[in-house]
């Protein structure tokens, strides 16, 4: 094992050295704004960076945290950043907008929101939300995938009592002061839940009426769509994400060396549970999914049309 793992450095830093040697191969920088502080989620992007993936192909990728999670799709759009991470259902909110968007791959091909309520509190059904608080983060997107899930058992959103709770999700389903918590992710908030002794029970999105969806893409400003570094990119991600599912426990090793900090149960176990949703080909789209989703965006009257998908996304060679 660990020779195999001196070949494949070895191998990297010859790669790295020739191209460093060759005048025709420089380094482009590439600023990439994530959506969150650096979690599991960003595993690809991680081993990229530290096997070197990303300098193979050419690429010195500088990774950010934003201050305002919402701000990275606008600063992309603005010409200030190269790449942002953001989620499917919020592109299409963007370019409601009209902000000047290109999809040109997936990280996560999956949803990760679910409604969450305790084990061993009242909710054992949706049916059983009736008369409930449920709490939320953001509104818009999430009630209309709260919508959904009433209308599966023949409620409305008349029929539960909504909480802001400002992303305290499992605080306060824990406090008793909501019955269910939706916008909570499958790989976290459950997994933290049954950390703190209080297992939940997550009801899927997906599978009460909301189409899937890609639940985390890479976005760039619409003008770059036919710039061949996004190509390169998403080649250095997708040989990442194949190293991840190929070796996830060398690869957990390296992601938790590089981030000292989430070395801890909850992140963990999030890093296991995350591996198998990460797009194994991000390069790759389906146009059905994406107008599947606008059509009941639309059909909540959250965005204003369904636009021809060609317009807003690409997948690079």
């Amino acid at each position: 094992m660990m020779g195999m793992k001196m070949l494949r450095k070895c191998s990297a830093a010859l790669v790295a050295m020739a191209l460093f040697a060759s005048p025709a191969v420089a380094q482009d920088k590439v600023t990439v704004l994530l959506d969150w502080f650096v979690n599991p989620d960003h595993a690809p992007l991680i081993i990229a960076q530290e096997e070197g993936y990303f300098e193979r192909h050419g690429l010195d990728v500088e990774l950010i945290a934003p201050a305002d999670p919402s701000a990275p799709p606008r600063l992309v759009a603005a010409g200030q950043a190269d790449i942002a991470i953001t989620y499917q259902p919020d592109l299409m909110l963007h370019l409601n907008e009209g902000l000047p968007l290109v999809r040109f791959g997936t990280l996560i091909e999956t949803p990760l929101n679910a409604l969450i309520v305790l084990k061993d509190g009242p909710v054992k059904s949706l049916a059983d939300l009736k008369g409930k608080k449920v709490g939320y983060s953001i509104a818009s997107i999430q009630t209309a995938y709260l919508a959904e899930l009433l209308k599966s058992v023949g409620l409305t959103a008349d029929d539960v009592e909504l909480v802001n709770v400002n992303f305290n999700l499992v605080s306060a389903l824990l406090s008793g002061q909501v019955d269910a918590a939706m916008d909570g992710y499958r790989n976290f908030e459950l997994t933290q839940l049954d950390i703190e002794g209080k297992p939940g029970v997550a009801f899927f999105p997906e599978e009460h009426g909301v189409p899937i969806y890609d639940e985390l893409i890479f976005v760039a400003k619409s003008d770059r769509r036919d710039d061949p570094m996004l190509g390169r990119f998403i080649a250095a991600i997708e040989e990442a994400t194949i190293f991840l599912t190929n070796h996830p426990e060398e690869a957990r090793d390296i992601f938790m060396a590089s981030n000292a900090d989430l070395n801890d149960e909850l992140n963990l176990r999030a890093f296991d549970l995350t591996l198998p949703r990460f797009a194994k080909r991000p390069a790759a789209f389906d146009a059905g999914r994406y107008e599947r989703f606008a059509e009941f965006l639309m059909s909540h009257g959250l965005i204003d049309e369904v636009l021809p998908v060609d317009g807003y996304a690409v997948a690079p060679r």
